[in-house]
């Protein structure tokens, strides 16, 4: 964890959901608002929360880099889900 604070969480009942709590403080260092948007991720058993930037130009590349494939490989990606 680069430099991050870890800390143990529990999640708690929210109607038919868990949700997870987040501290004022882990907020306060992402630069996060009651409102704002996160994006959720798994990575093994590894679950990410990651602020969602307008500027987020890494993940701007990255949809650039998918829809190229997707354009380039369709007919390809067509075939193997037949």
């Amino acid at each position: 964890m680069r430099g991050a604070t870890a800390m143990k969480k529990r999640l708690v009942k929210h109607g038919n959901s868990r949700a997870l709590v987040i501290d004022k403080a882990l907020l306060d260092v992402l630069n996060l608002a009651e409102d704002d948007e996160v994006q959720v991720s798994i990575n093994g058993d590894q679950l990410i929360v990651t602020p969602v930037r307008e500027d987020d130009e890494r993940q701007k590349r990255f949809e650039q880099a998918v829809e190229r494939t997707m354009e380039q490989y369709d007919d390809l990606f067509r075939r193997l889900a037949e």
